[in-house]
Parts: structure tokens; sequence; C-alpha cells
């Protein structure tokens, strides 16, 4: 087997187990302690996967004397943040947008928030390095930008949540834009970190949980 026909394999089979793994996940019940191990289990699968498929790039600035992407992605993951947080005034507004965002934010409410809390940056991170990783590289250069935000949105239709669903089309368009402008993971994988903690803390008391 060719290297890229590895490489597709390995994708096409963390893709179906995520995806599973990810549906059960977030369909146990907040509190419950399945939850955490669900969730870490698809943090490996994601990791595994990632690591598997061939080798990935930290990426540089285009920029800058070619430095790693550092201050700016976490700057904009705390941009796109804010603006989710005031998406979620308008949200809170319409009871069916705000019962999925409860929905979703329920089990940190419930739940350990600093083991949640650990275990979203685990999953931010292992996203990262499988679908703007290993799944962005197995595509083709032209398409791999629209391809990888095809595939992640998908991937979060598994949980059924259609707020999720709708963040993920947004923020894996932008994931795989600072792939391409950087050449590897780095960025988007700060971007990502920062942002999930500015929703995870931020968000639950602007909804009204």
């Amino acid at each position: 087997m060719t290297p890229g026909g590895r490489r597709r394999a390995v994708v096409t089979a963390t893709l179906v187990i995520g995806a599973v793994l990810l549906g059960f996940s977030l369909a146990t019940p907040p509190g419950n302690s399945r939850f955490y191990l669900l969730t870490l289990a698809v943090a490996l699968v994601w990791l595994a996967g990632g690591f598997l498929a061939g080798p990935l790039h930290l990426g540089r600035t285009a920029s800058n004397a070619g430095r790693r992407p550092v201050l700016t992605p976490i700057a904009l993951g705390l941009a796109v943040g804010a603006v989710f947080v005031l998406g979620a005034l308008v949200v809170r507004e319409i009871e069916p947008l705000r019962s999925s965002v409860a929905g979703v934010l329920a089990h940190a409410r419930h739940g350990n928030l600093a083991l949640v809390a650990l275990i979203t940056l685990a999953n931010g991170a292992a996203e990262e390095v499988f679908f703007r990783g290993a799944l962005y590289t197995s595509i083709s250069r032209r398409h791999a930008v629209a391809g990888s935000t095809a595939v992640y949105t998908l991937v979060t239709a598994a949980t059924g949540e259609p707020m999720l669903v709708f963040a993920g089309l947004l923020m894996g368009s932008l994931f795989a834009l600072q792939r391409r402008a950087t050449g590897g993971i780095l960025a988007s994988l700060l971007t990502h970190l920062t942002w999930s903690l500015v929703m995870l803390f931020a968000l639950p008391p602007v909804i009204g949980l």
C-alpha cells in the first residue's frame, strides 16, 4: 500500500470510530461518569489516527522571520470567543437555540468543571492533530480547506446538537484556513484551545445556566 493509501485508510477508520464514540459521549446523561471515559476515548482515537496516518507539522508564520505562530492564534481565539459570547445574548432569547446550547453545557454544569476543562482541552488538541493534521493532508491541496471542514462538520453532526454543528462549520473553516496559511497545526490548535475555554467558562452565565 502506498503512503497516501495508508494515510487514507487510517483516516477513514478513525473517522468511523471517532464519530460513533462522539455520538455516544454527548448522549450520556450529565454527571454520569461514562461521559468522562467516552470523551477521553474520543480524544485518544483522534490522537492515534493523527499520529498513525503520518508525519505532522507545526507550521510557521508567513512573516516575522517564519517563527512558530503563538500569540496571534491565542488572540484570535479570544476574539472569536468574544463574538460567540455576544451571539449568545441573542441565542438565549430563542428557546430552541438556548435549549440546544444548554444541553451541550449541561455536562460542565453538572459535572466536575476542572475535569471537564481538561477533557475539553485534550479533545481540542486531538481534533487538530487529526482533522487539520492527518485528514487535511489526505485531501488534495486544492480541496483541503473545504474538504476537511465538510468532514469535520459532518462528524460534529453525530452529536445531534444543531448549535454544535453550526459552531463546527464556522470554527472548522477558520482552523482549516489557519492550517493552509501556516502549513501546520500549531496555529489552529492554540486558537481552538483558547476558544474552547472561553466557551466553557463564559458561555454558561450568558445563557443563564
